[in-house]
């Protein structure tokens, strides 16, 4: 797929860090499957990651963390 940030480069799977920060919170998510464009590393999750990162972003918050790193575990 071209990467529709820069239009130079494709993409091809990999892994990423996912940060997400919410009010005090920040959440790392090391080793997340997505699409990563070879020129600018632009990624692209799946929706089905998408949800999974969203999921354990709301665990992170919910439970009152205030910094987190967690590797993906994907089944």
């Amino acid at each position: 797929m071209e990467c529709t940030i820069c239009k130079n480069g494709n993409t091809e799977k990999g892994h990423v860090t996912v940060k997400l920060e919410k009010g005090g919170t920040i959440l790392l998510i090391k080793e997340v499957p997505a699409d990563v464009c070879t020129n600018c590393g632009h990624y692209y999750l799946s929706s089905e990651m998408t949800k999974l990162v969203l999921e354990k972003g709301k665990e992170a918050f919910d439970k009152g963390a205030e910094l987190e790193v967690v590797k993906l575990q994907v089944a």
